[in-house]
Protein backbone atom coordinates (compact mmCIF):
# COMPACT_ATOMS: atom_id res chain seq x y z
CA UNK A 1 0.00 0.00 0.00
CA UNK A 2 3.00 2.29 -0.54
CA UNK A 3 2.41 5.85 -1.62
CA UNK A 4 -1.06 6.30 -0.16
CA UNK A 5 -1.44 9.57 1.72
CA UNK A 6 -4.07 10.80 4.11
CA UNK A 7 -6.89 12.75 2.43
CA UNK A 8 -6.21 16.48 2.55
CA UNK A 9 -9.84 17.16 3.44
CA UNK A 10 -12.59 14.73 4.35
CA UNK A 11 -15.90 15.11 6.13
CA UNK A 12 -15.73 14.11 9.77
CA UNK A 13 -17.27 10.75 10.57
CA UNK A 14 -20.32 11.21 12.76
CA UNK A 15 -22.46 8.40 14.16
CA UNK A 16 -25.59 9.97 15.55
CA UNK A 17 -24.39 12.79 17.85
CA UNK A 18 -20.85 11.43 18.09
CA UNK A 19 -17.88 12.65 16.10
CA UNK A 20 -15.40 9.81 15.50
CA UNK A 21 -12.04 11.37 14.70
CA UNK A 22 -9.95 9.74 13.39
CA UNK A 23 -12.61 7.65 11.60
CA UNK A 24 -11.41 4.40 13.14
CA UNK A 25 -13.51 1.79 14.97
CA UNK A 26 -12.31 -1.23 16.92
CA UNK A 27 -14.35 -4.20 15.74
CA UNK A 28 -16.22 -6.13 18.42
CA UNK A 29 -14.45 -9.49 18.76
CA UNK A 30 -15.80 -12.22 21.03
CA UNK A 31 -13.41 -12.99 23.86
CA UNK A 32 -11.09 -10.15 22.81
CA UNK A 33 -12.60 -6.66 23.05
CA UNK A 34 -13.33 -6.72 26.75
CA UNK A 35 -12.88 -3.69 28.99
CA UNK A 36 -9.14 -4.31 29.44
CA UNK A 37 -8.28 -4.67 25.76
CA UNK A 38 -10.40 -1.67 24.78
CA UNK A 39 -8.65 0.51 27.35
CA UNK A 40 -5.25 -0.69 26.12
CA UNK A 41 -6.14 0.26 22.55
CA UNK A 42 -7.63 3.60 23.63
CA UNK A 43 -4.35 4.54 25.30
CA UNK A 44 -2.76 4.67 21.83
CA UNK A 45 -5.31 6.60 19.79
CA UNK A 46 -8.76 8.12 19.50
CA UNK A 47 -11.69 6.47 17.77
CA UNK A 48 -14.66 4.30 18.72
CA UNK A 49 -14.05 1.09 20.65
CA UNK A 50 -16.82 -1.52 20.61
CA UNK A 51 -17.52 -4.02 23.38
CA UNK A 52 -17.53 -7.70 22.46
CA UNK A 53 -20.85 -9.11 21.19
CA UNK A 54 -23.62 -9.33 23.80
CA UNK A 55 -26.65 -11.59 23.43
CA UNK A 56 -29.95 -9.72 23.72
CA UNK A 57 -31.74 -12.59 25.45
CA UNK A 58 -29.04 -12.70 28.15
CA UNK A 59 -29.51 -8.96 28.75
CA UNK A 60 -33.27 -9.44 29.15
CA UNK A 61 -32.62 -12.28 31.61
CA UNK A 62 -29.94 -10.16 33.35
CA UNK A 63 -27.46 -13.00 33.09
CA UNK A 64 -24.67 -12.31 35.60
CA UNK A 65 -21.81 -13.29 33.28
CA UNK A 66 -23.24 -11.10 30.52
CA UNK A 67 -23.62 -8.08 32.79
CA UNK A 68 -19.93 -8.39 33.72
CA UNK A 69 -18.97 -8.52 30.03
CA UNK A 70 -20.91 -5.29 29.50
CA UNK A 71 -18.62 -3.27 31.77
CA UNK A 72 -17.01 -0.03 30.56
CA UNK A 73 -14.03 1.93 31.85
CA UNK A 74 -14.77 5.21 33.62
CA UNK A 75 -13.10 7.25 30.87
CA UNK A 76 -14.66 5.38 27.97
CA UNK A 77 -17.00 7.54 25.87
CA UNK A 78 -19.08 6.99 23.93
CA UNK A 79 -19.69 3.55 25.37
CA UNK A 80 -20.33 1.34 22.38
CA UNK A 81 -22.08 -2.03 22.72
CA UNK A 82 -22.88 -4.64 20.08
CA UNK A 83 -26.02 -6.76 20.42
CA UNK A 84 -26.83 -10.12 18.86
CA UNK A 85 -30.38 -11.40 18.47
CA UNK A 86 -32.93 -12.75 16.01
CA UNK A 87 -36.24 -11.53 17.45
CA UNK A 88 -37.43 -7.91 17.17
CA UNK A 89 -39.16 -7.88 20.57
CA UNK A 90 -36.18 -9.35 22.42
CA UNK A 91 -33.73 -6.98 20.75
CA UNK A 92 -35.94 -3.98 21.54
CA UNK A 93 -36.36 -5.04 25.16
CA UNK A 94 -32.58 -5.45 25.51
CA UNK A 95 -32.04 -1.95 24.11
CA UNK A 96 -34.61 -0.51 26.53
CA UNK A 97 -32.91 -2.20 29.49
CA UNK A 98 -29.42 -1.10 28.46
CA UNK A 99 -30.44 2.50 27.93
CA UNK A 100 -32.80 2.59 30.89
CA UNK A 101 -29.89 1.56 33.12
CA UNK A 102 -27.58 4.06 31.39
CA UNK A 103 -25.17 1.32 30.33
CA UNK A 104 -24.31 2.45 26.78
CA UNK A 105 -24.28 5.45 24.42
CA UNK A 106 -24.28 3.57 21.09
CA UNK A 107 -25.87 0.28 20.05
CA UNK A 108 -24.39 -1.72 17.19
CA UNK A 109 -26.18 -4.81 15.87
CA UNK A 110 -24.40 -7.98 14.74
CA UNK A 111 -25.21 -9.44 11.33
CA UNK A 112 -21.72 -10.65 10.46
CA UNK A 113 -20.90 -13.54 12.76
CA UNK A 114 -20.20 -16.68 10.64
CA UNK A 115 -19.92 -19.15 13.55
CA UNK A 116 -22.10 -22.24 13.12
CA UNK A 117 -23.75 -22.04 16.55
CA UNK A 118 -25.03 -18.57 15.56
CA UNK A 119 -25.96 -19.11 11.89
CA UNK A 120 -27.72 -22.43 12.55
CA UNK A 121 -30.23 -20.40 14.60
CA UNK A 122 -30.66 -17.90 11.77
CA UNK A 123 -28.50 -15.29 13.51
CA UNK A 124 -25.40 -13.34 12.58
CA UNK A 125 -24.52 -13.44 8.89
CA UNK A 126 -27.52 -15.66 8.11
CA UNK A 127 -30.22 -13.21 9.18
CA UNK A 128 -30.03 -10.41 6.56
CA UNK A 129 -31.23 -12.96 3.98
CA UNK A 130 -34.63 -12.62 5.70
CA UNK A 131 -35.21 -9.06 4.57
CA UNK A 132 -38.48 -8.41 6.43
CA UNK A 133 -37.16 -9.86 9.68
CA UNK A 134 -33.94 -7.85 9.36
CA UNK A 135 -35.91 -4.64 8.77
CA UNK A 136 -38.25 -5.38 11.66
CA UNK A 137 -35.31 -5.85 14.06
CA UNK A 138 -33.53 -2.66 12.98
CA UNK A 139 -36.79 -0.69 13.23
CA UNK A 140 -37.54 -2.12 16.69
CA UNK A 141 -34.06 -1.25 17.98
CA UNK A 142 -34.19 2.27 16.53
CA UNK A 143 -37.60 2.92 18.13
CA UNK A 144 -36.38 1.60 21.48
CA UNK A 145 -33.24 3.78 21.38
CA UNK A 146 -34.87 6.95 20.06
CA UNK A 147 -36.15 8.36 23.38
CA UNK A 148 -32.61 8.30 24.76
CA UNK A 149 -31.12 9.84 21.61
CA UNK A 150 -28.84 6.83 21.18
CA UNK A 151 -27.78 5.84 17.64
CA UNK A 152 -28.24 2.29 16.35
CA UNK A 153 -25.92 0.89 13.69
CA UNK A 154 -25.67 -2.37 11.74
CA UNK A 155 -22.59 -4.42 10.83
CA UNK A 156 -22.92 -7.18 8.25
CA UNK A 157 -21.07 -9.24 5.64
CA UNK A 158 -21.40 -9.46 1.86
CA UNK A 159 -23.83 -12.33 2.34
CA UNK A 160 -24.10 -16.00 3.14
CA UNK A 161 -22.02 -17.17 0.17
CA UNK A 162 -21.31 -16.16 -3.43
CA UNK A 163 -24.82 -17.22 -4.48
CA UNK A 164 -26.59 -15.30 -1.72
CA UNK A 165 -25.34 -11.71 -1.41
CA UNK A 166 -27.40 -9.66 1.02
CA UNK A 167 -25.38 -6.54 1.80
CA UNK A 168 -26.95 -4.07 -0.65
CA UNK A 169 -30.47 -4.87 0.52
CA UNK A 170 -29.27 -4.85 4.15
CA UNK A 171 -27.70 -1.41 3.70
CA UNK A 172 -30.79 0.09 2.08
CA UNK A 173 -33.14 -1.47 4.64
CA UNK A 174 -31.03 -0.32 7.61
CA UNK A 175 -30.89 3.19 6.17
CA UNK A 176 -34.67 3.25 5.60
CA UNK A 177 -35.40 1.99 9.13
CA UNK A 178 -33.34 4.70 10.81
CA UNK A 179 -29.90 3.19 11.39
CA UNK A 180 -27.23 5.86 12.00
CA UNK A 181 -24.50 4.03 10.03
CA UNK A 182 -23.77 0.68 8.39
CA UNK A 183 -20.55 -1.33 8.29
CA UNK A 184 -19.47 -4.02 5.84
CA UNK A 185 -16.98 -6.81 6.46
CA UNK A 186 -16.11 -7.47 2.85
CA UNK A 187 -16.25 -11.26 3.04
CA UNK A 188 -19.11 -13.75 2.85
CA UNK A 189 -20.00 -15.93 5.81
CA UNK A 190 -18.75 -18.93 3.81
CA UNK A 191 -15.30 -17.32 3.60
CA UNK A 192 -15.21 -16.91 7.37
CA UNK A 193 -11.84 -15.13 7.79
CA UNK A 194 -10.03 -16.79 4.89
CA UNK A 195 -8.81 -15.35 1.61
CA UNK A 196 -8.90 -11.67 0.86
CA UNK A 197 -11.62 -9.15 1.62
CA UNK A 198 -13.14 -7.74 -1.57
CA UNK A 199 -13.20 -3.99 -1.00
CA UNK A 200 -15.13 -3.43 -4.25
CA UNK A 201 -18.28 -4.40 -2.33
CA UNK A 202 -17.63 -1.58 0.15
CA UNK A 203 -17.58 0.86 -2.77
CA UNK A 204 -20.88 -0.57 -4.07
CA UNK A 205 -22.49 -0.24 -0.64
CA UNK A 206 -21.32 3.36 -0.45
CA UNK A 207 -23.05 4.03 -3.77
CA UNK A 208 -26.25 2.30 -2.59
CA UNK A 209 -26.47 4.08 0.78
CA UNK A 210 -26.53 7.84 0.45
CA UNK A 211 -27.70 9.44 3.70
CA UNK A 212 -25.71 7.68 6.45
CA UNK A 213 -22.03 6.77 6.85
CA UNK A 214 -20.64 3.52 5.44
CA UNK A 215 -17.70 1.94 7.23
CA UNK A 216 -15.38 -0.67 5.71
CA UNK A 217 -13.93 -3.72 7.42
CA UNK A 218 -11.53 -6.41 6.24
CA UNK A 219 -7.75 -6.79 5.87
CA UNK A 220 -6.64 -3.59 7.59
CA UNK A 221 -3.32 -4.71 9.03
CA UNK A 222 -1.43 -1.41 8.76
CA UNK A 223 -2.25 2.28 8.67
CA UNK A 224 -1.64 2.43 4.91
CA UNK A 225 -4.31 -0.24 4.46
CA UNK A 226 -6.88 2.02 6.12
CA UNK A 227 -5.98 4.98 3.93
CA UNK A 228 -6.06 2.78 0.84
CA UNK A 229 -9.50 1.41 1.72
CA UNK A 230 -10.95 4.89 2.10
CA UNK A 231 -9.23 6.06 -1.09
CA UNK A 232 -10.43 3.11 -3.18
CA UNK A 233 -13.97 2.74 -1.83
CA UNK A 234 -15.02 6.21 -0.69
CA UNK A 235 -16.11 4.79 2.66
CA UNK A 236 -16.50 7.16 5.58
CA UNK A 237 -14.46 5.21 8.13
CA UNK A 238 -12.68 1.94 8.79
CA UNK A 239 -13.15 -0.90 11.23
CA UNK A 240 -10.09 -2.72 12.54
CA UNK A 241 -10.36 -6.26 13.85
CA UNK A 242 -7.63 -8.90 13.64
CA UNK A 243 -4.99 -6.35 12.62
CA UNK A 244 -4.68 -5.07 16.21
CA UNK A 245 -4.34 -8.49 17.87
CA UNK A 246 -1.09 -8.37 19.78
CA UNK A 247 -0.58 -4.90 18.36
CA UNK A 248 -2.81 -2.36 20.10
CA UNK A 249 -0.35 0.40 19.13
CA UNK A 250 -1.82 0.10 15.61
CA UNK A 251 -4.36 2.72 16.74
CA UNK A 252 -1.52 5.18 17.34
CA UNK A 253 -0.23 4.47 13.84
CA UNK A 254 -3.72 5.01 12.42
CA UNK A 255 -4.18 8.29 14.26
CA UNK A 256 -0.83 9.51 12.92
CA UNK A 257 -1.73 8.49 9.37
CA UNK A 258 -5.10 10.24 9.41
CA UNK A 259 -3.64 13.43 10.83
CA UNK A 260 -0.64 13.45 8.50
CA UNK A 261 1.86 13.03 11.34
CA UNK A 262 4.98 10.86 11.10
CA UNK A 263 4.32 7.23 11.94
CA UNK A 264 5.55 6.21 15.40
CA UNK A 265 8.32 3.64 15.47
CA UNK A 266 7.11 0.10 16.23
CA UNK A 267 8.30 -1.20 19.62
CA UNK A 268 11.26 -3.48 20.12
CA UNK A 269 10.75 -6.70 22.07
CA UNK A 270 11.16 -4.86 25.36
CA UNK A 271 8.45 -2.43 24.32
CA UNK A 272 6.15 -5.28 23.33
CA UNK A 273 6.77 -6.94 26.69
CA UNK A 274 5.78 -3.71 28.45
CA UNK A 275 2.51 -3.62 26.49
CA UNK A 276 1.87 -7.27 27.36
CA UNK A 277 2.51 -6.49 31.03
CA UNK A 278 0.08 -3.56 30.87
CA UNK A 279 -2.52 -5.81 29.25
CA UNK A 280 -2.11 -8.28 32.12
CA UNK A 281 -2.57 -5.54 34.73
CA UNK A 282 -5.78 -4.30 33.11
CA UNK A 283 -7.19 -7.81 32.84
CA UNK A 284 -6.43 -8.49 36.49
CA UNK A 285 -8.20 -5.30 37.54
CA UNK A 286 -11.33 -6.43 35.69
CA UNK A 287 -11.34 -10.22 36.17
CA UNK A 288 -8.91 -11.16 38.93
CA UNK A 289 -5.52 -12.81 38.42
CA UNK A 290 -6.56 -16.40 37.72
CA UNK A 291 -9.08 -15.62 34.99
CA UNK A 292 -6.91 -12.82 33.60
CA UNK A 293 -3.92 -15.10 33.09
CA UNK A 294 -6.07 -17.68 31.32
CA UNK A 295 -7.43 -14.98 29.04
CA UNK A 296 -3.99 -13.53 28.36
CA UNK A 297 -2.58 -16.84 27.07
CA UNK A 298 -4.38 -16.60 23.74
CA UNK A 299 -2.72 -13.23 23.08
CA UNK A 300 0.86 -14.51 23.45
CA UNK A 301 1.33 -15.76 19.88
CA UNK A 302 0.02 -12.43 18.54
CA UNK A 303 2.32 -10.30 20.71
CA UNK A 304 5.41 -12.34 19.83
CA UNK A 305 4.60 -12.90 16.16
CA UNK A 306 7.85 -12.87 14.15
CA UNK A 307 10.15 -12.38 17.16
CA UNK A 308 12.95 -14.97 17.62
CA UNK A 309 12.18 -16.01 21.20
CA UNK A 310 12.51 -19.80 20.86
CA UNK A 311 9.88 -22.50 21.04
CA UNK A 312 10.43 -23.39 24.72
CA UNK A 313 10.06 -19.83 26.01
CA UNK A 314 7.09 -19.32 23.69
CA UNK A 315 5.47 -22.46 25.15
CA UNK A 316 6.00 -21.24 28.72
CA UNK A 317 4.40 -17.89 27.93
CA UNK A 318 1.38 -19.82 26.63
CA UNK A 319 1.00 -21.59 29.99
CA UNK A 320 1.50 -18.59 32.30
CA UNK A 321 -0.56 -18.69 35.51
CA UNK A 322 0.42 -15.59 37.51
CA UNK A 323 1.70 -12.05 37.14
CA UNK A 324 4.91 -12.99 38.95
CA UNK A 325 5.53 -15.82 36.52
CA UNK A 326 4.87 -13.46 33.61
CA UNK A 327 7.49 -11.05 34.99
CA UNK A 328 10.05 -13.86 35.24
CA UNK A 329 9.41 -14.88 31.63
CA UNK A 330 9.64 -11.28 30.41
CA UNK A 331 13.04 -11.02 32.09
CA UNK A 332 14.30 -13.84 29.84
CA UNK A 333 13.51 -11.96 26.62
CA UNK A 334 16.04 -10.09 24.52
CA UNK A 335 14.54 -6.65 25.08
CA UNK A 336 16.65 -5.07 22.33
CA UNK A 337 15.36 -7.35 19.57
CA UNK A 338 13.85 -5.07 16.87
CA UNK A 339 10.29 -5.31 15.69
CA UNK A 340 10.33 -7.89 12.86
CA UNK A 341 9.33 -6.81 9.37
CA UNK A 342 7.41 -10.06 8.83
CA UNK A 343 5.14 -9.28 11.79
CA UNK A 344 3.13 -7.03 9.47
CA UNK A 345 0.20 -8.57 7.64
CA UNK A 346 -2.52 -11.09 8.55
CA UNK A 347 -2.80 -12.27 12.12
CA UNK A 348 -5.44 -14.05 14.13
CA UNK A 349 -7.75 -16.78 12.94
CA UNK A 350 -8.08 -17.30 9.21
CA UNK A 351 -9.25 -20.88 8.77
CA UNK A 352 -10.77 -22.28 5.62
CA UNK A 353 -13.92 -21.43 3.71
CA UNK A 354 -16.85 -23.79 4.16
CA UNK A 355 -20.58 -24.29 3.86
CA UNK A 356 -22.63 -22.09 6.18
CA UNK A 357 -24.84 -23.93 8.68
CA UNK A 358 -28.42 -22.66 8.37
CA UNK A 359 -31.84 -23.57 9.80
CA UNK A 360 -33.85 -26.00 7.68
CA UNK A 361 -35.55 -24.22 4.79
CA UNK A 362 -33.85 -20.89 5.60
CA UNK A 363 -33.19 -20.07 1.93
CA UNK A 364 -36.70 -20.94 0.71
CA UNK A 365 -38.25 -17.49 1.15
CA UNK A 366 -36.28 -14.31 1.87
CA UNK A 367 -39.50 -12.47 2.77
CA UNK A 368 -40.62 -14.94 5.44
CA UNK A 369 -40.33 -12.95 8.69
CA UNK A 370 -40.38 -16.01 10.95
CA UNK A 371 -37.86 -16.50 13.77
CA UNK A 372 -36.50 -20.07 14.16
CA UNK A 373 -37.85 -21.82 17.25
CA UNK A 374 -35.47 -21.50 20.21
CA UNK A 375 -33.18 -19.15 18.30
CA UNK A 376 -33.04 -16.50 21.01
CA UNK A 377 -32.22 -18.84 23.86
CA UNK A 378 -28.43 -18.80 23.34
CA UNK A 379 -26.66 -17.03 26.18
CA UNK A 380 -23.80 -14.59 25.66
CA UNK A 381 -20.23 -15.44 26.47
CA UNK A 382 -19.42 -18.06 23.87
Amino acid sequence: MEGVTAPLSRPALTIGPYRVDPPVVLAPMAGITNLAFRRLCREYGAGLYVCEMITARAVVERNEKTLHMMGFDDGEYPRSMQLYGVDPATMAEAVKIILGEGWADHIDTNWGCPVAKVTRKGGGAALPFKRRLFGDIIAACVRAAEPAGVPVTAKFRIGIDDEHHTYLDAGRIAEAEGAAAVSLHARTAAQRYSGQADWEHIARLKEAVSTIPVLGNGDIFAADDALAMMDKTGCDGVIVGRGCLGRPWLFGELEAAFTGCPAPQPPDLGGVAAVLRRHAELLIQHDGEQKAMRDLRKHMAWYFMGFPIGSELRRRFGLVTSLGELDDLIAELDHDAPFPADAEGPRGRQGSPGKVTLPDGWLDDPDDPGVPEGADLMHSGG
